[in-house]
């Protein structure tokens, strides 16, 4: 199938790739638009963990104040150079992140972050339940660690759904950010003020 340029515009506007990926990417993909956005959001990762160790010493803060004024976030969203700190894309992002945390109200950026305590509490009650539900014991392992894999989801903001796209998790997101901008981005420090909530 012959690549039109119109076919690369629609696809580079989609996702942000440089205009050679997209051209590739529908190439590989005989045209279809759906399968060279997974086909580049694939390449994206394999980028993505390349960049991963580099030192993140720039960045924004990024900051959300929902329009009641009763909830705000402030949250460090961190790369390596002063010249992707100031990419619109890249304090899209930051935003975007924001937003995600006043909705969410995550507890860690990742799994790596929350107290083992926690965790170990966690699986304590999922083990109880599944024994008061009868379960046999060489399942109830795996129903713990399933029930592990939902509370991740829950409280860690890497882990969480896109508020504004479900089908993505909001390190599907950061690693498209990676890939884009080619440098190694992360999330920092979050603090989300409620108006009137207790400090956990």
């Amino acid at each position: 199938m012959a690549i039109t340029a119109q076919m690369v515009k629609e696809l580079r506007e989609k996702t942000g790739a440089g205009m050679m990926d997209c051209k590739k990417a529908l190439e590989e993909n005989d045209g279809s638009l759906e399968k060279a956005i997974d086909w580049l959001r694939q390449k994206g990762l394999s980028k993505a963990a390349k960049k991963a160790g580099r030192a993140t010493s720039e960045g924004v803060i990024g900051n959300y104040i929902h329009s009641t004024g009763k909830i705000a976030v402030l949250v460090e969203v961190k790369c390596e150079t002063d010249f992707v700190a100031r990419n619109e894309k890249f304090q899209e992002f930051a935003k975007n992140v924001a937003m995600q945390i006043a909705a969410n109200n995550p507890a860690a950026v990742d799994a790596e972050s929350v107290d083992p305590a926690v965790i170990e509490r966690e699986r304590e009650v999922y083990r109880q339940k599944a024994r008061e539900e009868g379960k046999p014991e060489n399942i109830i392992e795996k129903i713990v660690e399933g029930g592990i894999k939902k509370f991740y989801k829950e409280i860690c903001l890497l882990e969480q759904p896109y508020i504004r796209d479900d089908k993505l998790t909001i390190r599907d997101l950061l690693n498209d950010v990676i890939a884009t901008l080619g440098e190694n981005v992360t999330i920092g420090r979050f603090v989300r003020l409620q108006l009137g909530a207790e400090e956990a």
